[in-house]
Parts: C-alpha cells; structure tokens; sequence
C-alpha cells in the first residue's frame, strides 16, 4: 500500500485545484508532511480529502464537514462520527426535503402568474 501521495496525484485523482487542496490544509483539515518545500499527503490526508469532497457535494458546510471528519480522531471514534454524521444526514435530508416543497410552491405560483399574465395579455389583444 502507497504511504504518500504528491498534490498533483490528489488534484488529478480528485479533479480540483492545487489551491484548494491548499484551502483545506490551511483549514486544518489535511495535514500533509513535508519534505523540503514538497507536499506529501498520507493515505489519511487522501481519505479526509475524500470525505470533505463527498461532503460538499452533499451540501454540508465546511464547518460540519470538520466536525464529521475530526470525530473520528476523537473518544467516540469510527462509531461516534458514523452516529454523527447519520444525525447530519437526516438533517440534510430534512432541510432538502423543505427546499423541494419550497420550490414546488413557488413554481405552482409562477405558473398561475404566467397564466394570468397571459390571459390579461390576450385580453388586451397583445397575442
């Protein structure tokens, strides 16, 4: 098994930018060794990487994703951030759920604007 990745392996593998793999390590998220001015990330540096792109992609805000992810290193372990991050989960899911109904209502709206607009438009023999 590999021991280090360089940034450009992990920016390519992950398709991101060099600067934001440096974003996460300037918050602490990642902590890559260093060997001279070169970065070398571990295969938990690639794994937190991994769970903070999974985790953005899901919609969970950098400071819940450093929650889930630091929790594992904590007491609770594996077990306390799988509990966790199924608590976010359901939350998210909740939060998704309202935006849906949110957005379902207002296009309902819109489109009985339209249709007014449009008879009122037809009445007023503008086609």
């Amino acid at each position: 098994m590999r021991q280090f990745y360089t940034i450009t392996e992990l920016t390519q593998e992950f398709d991101i930018s060099t600067r934001t793999l440096r974003y996460y390590e300037d918050e602490d998220m990642i902590a890559p060794v260093r060997r001279g001015r070169q970065r070398l990330y571990r295969v938990s540096d690639r794994t937190r990487l991994k769970l903070i792109l999974r985790g953005k992609r899901l919609g969970f805000s950098l400071a819940e994703i450093r929650e889930i992810v630091t929790m594992y290193d904590s007491e609770t372990g594996e077990t306390g951030q799988l509990r966790h991050f199924l608590n976010k989960i359901t939350e998210r899911r909740a939060a998704l759920q309202q935006m849906r109904t949110d957005i379902e209502i207002t296009l309902d709206e819109l489109a009985e604007v339209e249709a007014a607009c449009r008879e009122q438009l037809s009445t007023l023999g503008g086609g």
